[in-house]
């Protein structure tokens, strides 16, 4: 496990323990080329080790697909949701001049344009689940929160973020659905993460809102930073919590970096 991703769970317990709460593990598994069944004994063991603890069970994600399929299907009967047959490729030849997305993990804005008209969409959802869905954000509204670690936050609609995946051509949610729906139905009051997911957090209020879900607080930790100023990055092996402790770092040592983020 990474570094600033331990110090993330870290804060995560800190604060659950100092609201009388309960910390709860989430196993986000819908991504095939990064989820394997070792990697998540690693990262259980890193924070064991670490002395963290959480609420068992641990909550997987692949488990609840019918219940992430359900929330598209009134996502659907809505109308907030579109088959898409854009390729990535499309959307960047499309897109090098129009505005892009600001912040960590730029994206271009999907075009308007490229929305289907009513009469195009089918009417079901569960026949086409072999190609891309995306969620028709409410043009110019200004979606906002208020953030435990950075304050207030905003962002408009189709000016900041554009329309988003919400269903995979892979047969897989994607990862602002699922967040936002196992967010609402499990009841969870407070979302601690790494800032960088800020614009997630505005799709995921939308998807909240659109599916009459409770919306929780937020919490995005700033991001640590190695020496030099930069954002610590994952490929750096020397900074994971298995390489320190081979180091002879006790969990005190590691800790106490934390504490002084």
């Amino acid at each position: 496990m990474h570094l600033g991703h331990a110090r993330t769970f870290w804060i995560a317990q800190q604060r659950a323990l100092a609201a009388g709460g309960h910390l709860l593990m989430r196993n986000d598994d819908l991504d095939p080329g990064r989820s394997r069944q070792e990697f998540v004994e690693a990262f259980i063991e890193d924070l064991s080790w670490l002395g963290l603890t959480w609420q068992n069970p641990i909550l997987t994600q692949s488990n609840r697909l019918p219940i992430h399929q359900h929330a598209l299907v009134q996502l659907h009967a809505a109308g907030h949701i579109y088959p898409c047959h854009r390729s990535r490729r499309d959307l960047a030849e499309a897109t090098e001049s129009a505005p892009h997305e600001h912040g960590f993990h730029d994206e271009p804005v999907f075009p308007v344009a490229w929305r289907p008209n009513a009469s195009e969409i089918p009417e079901t959802f569960e026949d086409h689940l072999d190609c891309n869905w995306r969620f028709r954000v409410p043009d110019s509204t200004t979606v906002g929160f208020l953030d435990g670690a950075v304050g207030a936050q905003s962002a408009v609609a189709g000016k900041d973020f554009g329309d988003f995946l919400v269903w995979r051509k892979n047969g897989l949610p994607s990862y602002q659905l699922t967040c936002a729906v196992d967010d609402g139905l499990m009841g969870i009051t407070e979302v601690v993460r790494g800032a960088d997911l800020i614009k997630s957090t505005f799709r995921q209020i939308l998807l909240l809102r659109a599916l009459e879900l409770p919306c929780p607080d937020y919490y995005h930790a700033p991001l640590m930073l190695d020496a030099q100023g930069d954002r610590l990055a994952k490929r750096t092996d020397a900074l994971s919590l298995r390489a320190m402790r081979e180091q002879g770092k006790t969990p005190a040592e590691i800790i106490s970096q934390f504490e002084g983020k």
